[in-house]
């Protein structure tokens, strides 16, 4: 056969429902129930047929039942109040415009974006992340402008084989019929950005205007008939193909995305970017292409490097070094070695993506170690995996303490508007929900009675069941089941039933079969005649992961057991659509990663807010937010060194927990049936996690602490004509070439007597060789704390020293105290620091001195 060329035709509306197409063109419907309503209105079973597809919808309606809508005077109320609430929210002051010195605009890149099912561009929580960080910067009025690229064939649509093994499938997608907009100049000609690819090829790609709420969404696509095949296929499929693939996806969303920025912003007025956010390091390459901006505009590398790190923001969101995009760094060297980057030395691009050593690998181009070398402020995701993070990178910061290392942390949070359930959004809806109004409107949860709470659970619990079995029945018939053997999925889950939730990708450390570890074990749970449980999972393993598929296959192959088929089931094809029911339904929510490599883990939020209860290892967000009262914590067992015995014990506390805790306390019932105790549970949850697992909470954060303070740092570099930039420049590389030369010559302590007591205060002095650097290049600190069984401190503080007197040798000395506040075995030693007012922390050149001996106190005695 032929291949198929596929487009979409769209509807012609009748004048008077012109609204409709505004009303689709625009992403907020996915979050704002009444212009679902309106869309279901339009024609129910269309609506239905067409998966809640508004696009699909308007292609799916015939032509006389929008002649009736159009002359429905009551439907033309609805829809004119419904566009008239979208003109408002697009245009009305909100949080951001509130404040003062906030950037004109933001720039945020990422690979992949979850928005709606109906624009399928994602596959995991990076972009259901980069979506609801989209939809809450349009709620808070946050300036920002998403960009990303436009797949063809998205992420894989997921079946399995009769055996159990996952079976990929890549749908043809047409923009022509996602809710999208061509970008036009004022010719109406297709606004294109070009990108020179192996040093020679272009690449040209069109942009296509996904508008979510306030935030427009730029997603480039290079499937246009100006390419030639190799670079038709760049933007094929997300997550697919080899290394070269892989790079030239990269080249296109980093150095093209910041094209179409600028031809977005000329076309449309939108204001130019003060902050560039890199989500990950996939489009780490929009630092270079800002660097080749600023080259040809007459700065040295090293000067526009500086202006590009002021107003640059960098997430990383992998706690193993096997995530992070590694490439060959000779072929980065080919990509920029041609003539399109005249005014860029390779030799400056390698160093940036070079791995420190010891332990770095001289042949790679590491894309997370451009990320950070390219921005000055740096982020996880969770508080732990801050920790994670800085731990995995040291290297780039040597001599400094982990805590002192410039990678903080954001955590996570979710679209409460995308994800609560509508029954609980009308309960205890309001502006608390976007992370604006003030906190205490979740104190509406307490004016719920247990009743009503618990009536809105089975609700939940009973739609999810009855999902289930949908697209249960489905994927069997896909398996090559017939309808008549199938009658057995009709009873498959109980509404009663206390339900589990399990859904996720699927590599190694996720750990899909956990629960699997003693199968009778789990077999009993399942069955138990009085507490039974019953599961629902979900997830897809990367198409080149074969031990992801394998575990997919062992959870198939126990569901598939006719005595248990009944109370646990895999439903393939994960998505947002199955997502948004899974963690509403679920009354409880696990999750058992290897800790501490779930960098975040956002799933358990949106669970929570729902009212259910998260069962996980303490890993991600749910270390720092676990509090003994809002779910339970799976011990977890790192310091057993065997991968095996560690899932045994694992297995076993999670079976435990199960058992002892989680069931009878959801089966323990009062006289009028209604299960209090847990429902304890349920309200402390909704209560204590809901203001903190907000994507407004966490958007604002960002707002506040690093996209304003990078405007303001990009504004001081940027003046003058780059005046700072120069001169910081011209001042890091005076200090760095001198470096060598500062020491550490001399310490002593004195004051504190031969027994010191708690209180007492420590005259530190030290001698310092300066070199070359003059007083005002440096700090000398005198670092201090609790000493560890090898000598070295523990969390510890510094006083910076105070230079007494210097020599024409450049020797100096200072002097200063610090407080012996602490009992026990007590240290302290002297370092020298960079100093500069446009540093945004010491350790940002990775640059320290320290004494060659050590000098200190332990157990009160001067060594």
């Amino acid at each position: 056969m032929r291949a198929i060329r596929r487009f979409t035709v769209r509807t012609s509306l009748p004048p008077q429902l012109a609204p409709l197409a505004e009303l689709v063109r625009n992403l907020r419907w996915s979050w704002h129930p009444e212009t679902l309503d309106l869309f279901a209105d339009v024609d129910r079973e269309a609506w239905e047929r067409v998966g809640h597809d508004p696009v699909a919808l308007l292609g799916a309606v015939e032509t006389g039942r929008l002649l009736e809508l159009a002359a429905d005077r009551r439907f033309l109320r609805r829809l004119a109040d419904a566009a008239d609430d979208l003109r408002e929210y697009l245009t009305a002051p909100r949080w951001y415009q509130s404040l003062e010195d906030a950037p004109r605009a933001i720039a945020y890149f990422s690979p992949e974006y979850g928005i709606a099912a109906a624009l399928p561009q994602y596959s995991g929580g990076l972009g259901i992340l980069a979506g609801d960080h989209l939809k809450a910067a349009s709620d808070l009025g946050v300036p920002i402008i998403g960009v990303g690229l436009l797949y063809r064939h998205g992420y894989f649509t997921q079946s399995l084989s009769p055996d159990g093994w996952q079976l990929e499938h890549y749908p043809s997608l047409d923009p022509g019929g996602l809710p999208l907009t061509l970008l036009r100049e004022a010719d109406g000609t297709p606004a294109t950005v070009c990108v020179t690819l192996d040093g020679a090829q272009p690449l040209r790609a069109r942009i296509w205007v996904a508008q979510v709420g306030r935030v427009p969404l730029l997603l480039l696509d290079s499937g246009i008939a100006e390419n030639d095949p190799m670079a038709r296929d760049v933007t094929d499929r997300l997550y697919g193909g080899g290394s070269d693939h892989r790079l030239r996806q990269e080249l296109l969303l980093g150095v093209g995305g910041v094209r179409a920025v600028r031809a977005y912003c000329r076309i449309t007025g939108h204001p130019e970017p003060e902050v560039f956010h890199t989500n990950e390091g996939h489009a780490g390459f929009l630092g270079l292409e800002r660097i080749r901006e600023l080259t040809e505009a007459r700065l040295s590398f090293a000067e526009a490097l500086e202006a590009v790190r002021a107003g640059t923001v960098f997430t990383t969101h992998t706690p193993v070094p096997a995530g992070i995009d590694r490439f060959p760094a000779d072929m980065i060297a080919r990509q920029f070695s041609g003539s399109a980057w005249p005014t860029v030395d390779v030799a400056n691009v390698l160093e940036l993506g070079a791995e420190p050593g010891p332990g770095g690998d001289p042949s790679v181009f590491n894309m997370a170690v451009m990320g950070m070398r390219l921005a000055q402020r740096v982020n996880g995701v969770s508080r732990l995996h801050g920790e994670v993070s800085r731990a995995m990178f040291r290297g780039l910061w040597p001599g400094f303490d982990l805590d002192e290392l410039p990678i903080g942390s954001i955590t996570n949070g979710v679209h409460a508007p995308t994800w609560m359930a509508r029954e609980l959004l009308e309960l205890i809806g309001g502006d608390h929900l976007t992370g604006v109004g003030d906190e205490r409107g979740w104190e509406r949860v307490d004016r719920l009675s247990d009743a009503d709470l618990w009536a809105v659970r089975c609700r939940l619990r009973t739609r999810l069941v009855a999902e289930t079995r949908k697209r249960l029945k489905r994927a069997w018939l896909r398996r090559g089941a017939a309808e008549a053997e199938l009658g057995w999925v009709d009873q498959v889950l109980d509404p009663e039933v206390l339900t589990i939730g399990f859904a996720r990708r699927v590599p190694a450390y996720k750990r899909l079969t956990l629960m699997l570890r003693d199968p009778e074990r789990l077999t009993a749970l399942l069955l138990h005649p009085d507490r039974p449980v019953q599961i629902v999972i979900a997830g897809k393993a990367h198409p080149a992961d074969e031990g992801g598929k394998r575990l997919i296959q062992q959870i198939v192959r126990f569901a598939d057991q006719e005595r248990v088929r009944h109370r646990i089931v895999f439903l393939p094809d994960y998505d947002m659509a199955l997502a948004q029911v899974l963690v509403a339904g679920a009354d409880v929510w696990m999750n058992n990663p290897l800790r501490p490599l779930e960098a975040c883990g956002t799933s358990g939020m949106k669970a929570a807010l729902n009212g259910g209860l998260n069962l996980s290892i303490r890993d991600g967000w749910w270390d720092e937010w676990f509090d003994g009262a809002n779910g339970w914590a799976i011990p977890s067992a790192e310091g057993v060194a065997d991968p095996d015995r560690r899932d045994e014990l694992e297995a076993a506390a999670l079976y435990d927990l199960l058992e002892r805790e989680v069931t009878p306390r959801f089966y323990d019932r009062t006289a009028d049936g209604l299960p209090r105790r847990w429902l304890e549970m349920v309200r402390h949850t909704l209560r204590s996690l809901g203001p903190k697992v907000l994507a407004g909470r966490m958007l604002k954060e960002y707002v506040l602490d690093l996209y304003t303070p990078a405007a303001k740092a990009a504004r001081e570099f940027a003046a003058d004509d780059h005046r700072n930039a120069k001169r910081f420049a011209a001042w890091k590389v005076r200090v760095s070439r001198a470096w060598p030369g500062v020491r550490v010559e001399h310490v002593e302590g004195s004051g504190a007597g031969d027994t010191p007591e708690l209180g007492t205060r420590l005259k530190i002095t030290a001698t310092v060789a300066l070199g070359e650097l003059s007083p005002e290049d440096v700090e000398v600190q005198a670092v201090y704390g609790r000493v560890g069984a090898h000598d070295e401190l523990i969390r510890p503080d510094h006083v910076t020293l105070t230079m007494e007197t210097i020599h024409d040798d450049g020797r100096a000395r200072y002097a200063g105290v610090i407080p012996l506040d602490r009992t026990g075995a007590f240290g302290y030693t002297v370092r020298v620091v960079p100093s500069h007012p446009l540093l945004a922390a010491p350790a940002e050149l990775g640059l320290i001195a320290v004494p060659e001996e050590p000098a200190g106190m332990t157990n009160g005695t001067l060594r």
